[in-house]
């Protein structure tokens, strides 16, 4: 019997392969679960006064740390589940805020592909993630290289 929600191995990940996930709403739950949990106590996240009267950014405002682990959790659901080995490296941009009510994707395109010299039955791939938000306004791109599991022979 087949096994759905199994990642993507090696080989499909050829680069220029483009997918997205599927969409997940941020909640003030979220928000407070995910602050009180790391210990987060920056103004911008705890204090809804400083917010309304002295910050710039107007709204209940989401960590960015926050929604990059979304993004990396509908990943890992829809494309890493059983061939994700390793996660080796990133660079992350902010490129705008997400808010309590904003509803969140990934947007992901391979942009390396090439066989692991060092772990045989292993591939890296890059690739380029852009998170995006329901109006189309990409809010965090990133580009992590991951180590993925290759078909076996």
């Amino acid at each position: 019997m087949e096994t759905v929600g199994l990642g993507f191995y090696f080989e499909e990940m050829p680069i220029g392969r483009k997918f997205r996930t599927v969409g997940r709403t941020v909640t003030e739950t979220d928000i407070v679960n995910f602050v009180n949990t790391i210990g987060m106590t920056e103004v911008l996240f705890t204090n809804i006064e400083y917010l309304k009267h002295e910050s710039d950014i107007k709204g209940r405002l989401a960590p960015g740390s926050l929604v990059y682990c979304f993004a990396e959790g509908l990943l890992v659901q829809a494309t890493l589940q059983t061939t994700g080995a390793a996660f080796l490296n990133m660079e992350l941009n902010v490129k705008g805020p997400v808010f309590a009510g904003d509803t969140i994707h990934v947007e992901c395109e391979v942009i390396e592909a090439r066989p692991s010299k060092s772990r045989e039955g292993r591939g890296l791939i890059r690739t380029r993630n852009r998170i995006v938000n329901q109006d189309g306004s990409v809010v965090i791109e990133y580009t992590p290289l991951r180590m993925i599991k290759c078909r076996a022979k």
